[in-house]
């Protein structure tokens, strides 16, 4: 099996979607489905793995021309570099453990070093498995919130209000950035911790 890693091409979306979506299955991010590839406004760095022609895993990055431009403002870890966001990083469940993520990676922080960019930032959820393969690859984690689901009447009452008449909230996807997470963490049943990964390039 040889596995080939190039630029992504439009006529490659149809595969980077079902890539997309398979890798997150077994994850917390299981029902964040996207139908199409995003676009994106500043450079980017979109690269796929293919085996026979299929995409297996995929990464795409996007890089600042000027300083916080599209990288998070982070108090607790202050940059005046330029840097990146990986917004998809994706490999297909069969095609796990092979280095493919890795490779990716390295070519991403290789051209991204070519490019001036200083350093690289991800956010992922709370799957123990993503969070310490962004760790073994040099990131740390340097902020957090919560992503929190409400669903169905009891977990609205009290927490969600309709200003328009006969229309009941009955499902919501919140951020909680306050300091009280464990009365969240209580009060939902399902929160995650998003997190904000980051190392040098």
């Amino acid at each position: 099996m040889q596995i080939q890693v190039r630029a992504f091409e439009p006529e490659d979306e149809i595969g980077w979607v079902r890539c997309r979506a398979l890798s997150f299955l077994d994850s917390a991010y299981f029902d964040n489905v996207i139908t199409s590839k995003e676009r994106y406004d500043n450079p980017s760095i979109e690269l796929i793995a293919t085996v026979d022609g299929s995409v297996v895993g995929l990464i795409d990055v996007e890089y600042e021309l000027e300083p916080s431009t599209v990288a998070y403002e982070c108090d607790e870890d202050p940059r005046s570099d330029r840097g990146a966001v990986i917004h998809h990083l994706a490999v297909h469940p069969d095609y796990r453990r092979m280095g493919i993520a890795t490779r990716l990676l390295e070519l991403v922080l290789e051209r991204l070093q070519r490019e001036g960019v200083g350093f690289i930032e991800a956010w992922t959820r709370d799957d123990e498995h993503a969070c310490r393969w962004y760790e073994t690859r040099g990131f740390r984690q340097v902020h957090s919130y919560l992503h929190v689901y409400i669903d169905g009447s009891n977990e609205s009452q009290g927490a969600l209000k309709s200003e328009i008449p006969r229309l009941v909230p009955c499902y919501t996807f919140a951020h909680y950035v306050g300091t009280d997470k464990d009365a969240i963490r209580q009060r939902f049943k399902r929160v995650h911790e998003c997190q904000l990964f980051r190392r040098s390039v």
